[in-house]
């Protein structure tokens, strides 16, 4: 049940291929997270003098813990019965990727993570901006010449 977790190598080749599956297709999301990874819970559980004495103890670890990165897109699906709305969109397999970063590696990964994230940015669309607030920026503009 658990998946193996990529190289950042290949994580970034597939997170670019992700980005530009769903520039082909015209739509859909890609999610990105990210948390700090803790392997072993238990021997971390605070005691209650640790608690006691500083409520944000987990902030600063003893040494330097990995991170964990996910990708993830959005599913379409035609009414599985799980209360998602029924689409026109044809069924899309989940794609999940992941990749644990080293502490020694996490400048070197983020420099390259945002390049990959903003190449695969670049193919959105800008925003449609709302007529209604158009019509108000030449009505005050109007008023504003009509009292002056």
């Amino acid at each position: 049940m658990a998946e193996a977790h990529l190289s950042n190598d290949d994580f970034f080749a597939r997170l670019t291929d992700l980005f530009g599956h769903n520039r082909r297709k015209g739509h859909g999301s890609v999610y990105l997270t990210q948390k700090r990874l803790a392997f072993d819970h238990g021997s971390d559980a605070p005691s209650p003098t640790k608690v006691l004495d500083d409520p944000l103890w987990d902030m600063h670890p003893e040494s330097p813990l990995p991170i964990l990165i996910r990708a993830s897109n959005n599913v379409s699906s035609k009414g599985d019965g799980k209360g998602r709305p029924i689409t026109d969109r044809k069924n899309v397999e989940k794609i999940k990727l992941s990749t644990i970063v080293p502490p020694g590696q996490i400048d070197a990964f983020y420099a390259r993570y945002a390049e990959v994230c903003k190449a695969g940015m670049s193919g959105l669309r800008k925003r449609d901006k709302k007529k209604k607030k158009k019509d108000k920026k030449k009505k005050k503009a109007v008023e504003g010449e009509t009292k002056g």
